[in-house]
C-alpha cells in the first residue's frame, strides 16, 4: 500500500479528504496541539499559528469550549487546517465535523469512534502504542497513525522497532516531543509530521502571549524545515 493513502474502506471523497489533510502534514512537518479554555482567544492563536507560517491546529477536547473554539477557527480563519484531538466516542466525532473540523485524531483505537469516521468520511488518525493496535488500524484501511505516548514508550527507536514488519505505514508522533528532540523523529522517513504542545502551551495561550507564540512557531518551522529525513 501506498504510504499515506489512508484510502481502505473509504469512499471517493473521504479519500480525497485524508490525502490533502495528510500531504498539507506532511508540508508543515509539525501539527500544534492546543489546550484552550477561552474562546476569545481562539482566532487570534489561530492567526499567529497562520502568521508565523503553521497554518495549522488540533484542538484538543480537553476543555468545556473546545468545541466552540474550534468552530470559530474553522469560521473565521479558512486557511489554517483545523482539527480536534483527544477525541474518544462517535458522538465527539460528529460534533467535531459539525463545528469544522478537518480531522480528528485520538490518543488511542477506540473501534467504535474509528468506525464512526471511517463510515462518515472523516480523517481519522487514532494512536497506537503496539502492533496489535497497529493492526486494528490496518484492518480500517488505515496507513497513517499517531504515534502516543513517543517519549514514554521508547521514542523513535522503539517506533522503528514496533514498526519494522509492517511496510507503508506512518505516523505523527506526540507526546514528550519539542524543539530539542523533533529532529529525532522527523529525520525518519516514516514520519509525516510531529505533535507537541510546545509551540504554544496552554499557559501562554491563557495569558494572550500570542506574539511569543509567533516567535517559538517561527522557529520550531525554520528548525524543522532544516532537517534532513535519512536516505533522502
Amino acid at each position: 500500500m501506498t504510504p499515506g493513502a489512508q484510502t481502505g474502506k473509504r469512499s471517493g471523497s473521504g479519500a480525497t479528504a485524508t490525502k490533502l489533510v495528510i500531504d498539507t502534514f506532511r508540508r508543515n512537518r509539525l501539527i500544534p496541539v492546543i489546550v484552550i479554555d477561552d474562546v476569545q482567544h481562539a482566532v487570534p492563536l489561530a492567526r499567529a499559528l497562520e502568521e508565523a507560517g503553521l497554518p495549522c491546529a488540533e484542538i484538543t477536547f480537553r476543555t468545556p469550549r473546545a468545541l466552540e473554539a474550534l468552530e470559530k477557527i474553522s469560521t473565521e480563519c479558512p486557511n489554517v487546517l483545523v482539527g480536534a484531538g483527544t477525541v474518544l466516542t462517535p458522538k465527539q466525532a460528529g460534533d467535531a465535523r459539525a463545528a469544522g473540523a478537518k480531522f480528528v485524531v485520538a490518543p488511542g483505537f477506540g473501534a467504535a469512534m474509528v468506525d464512526y469516521c471511517v463510515e462518515h468520511d472523516i480523517p481519522v488518525f487514532p494512536g497506537v502504542a503496539t502492533p496489535t493496535e497497529l493492526e486494528f488500524a490496518l484492518s480500517r484501511g488505515l496507513t497513517v497513525m499517531k504515534f502516543f505516548p513517543a517519549e514514554s514508550l521508547g521514542g523513535i527507536a522503539y517506533l522503528k522497532s514496533m514498526s519494522a514488519p509492517y511496510g507503508g505505514v506512518e505516523f505523527l508522533p506526540s507526546g514528550g516531543i519539542g524543539l530539542t528532540n523533533m529532529a529525532t523523529y522527523l529525520a525518519n522517513p516514516r514520519i509525516v509530521a510531529v505533535g507537541g504542545s510546545w509551540m504554544a502551551p496552554a499557559d501562554w495561550i491563557s495569558d494572550a502571549q500570542f506574539d511569543r507564540i509567533r516567535g517559538e512557531v517561527r522557529k520550531s518551522v525554520k528548525a524543522a524545515r532544516a532537517v534532513k529525513q535519512e536516505g533522502k
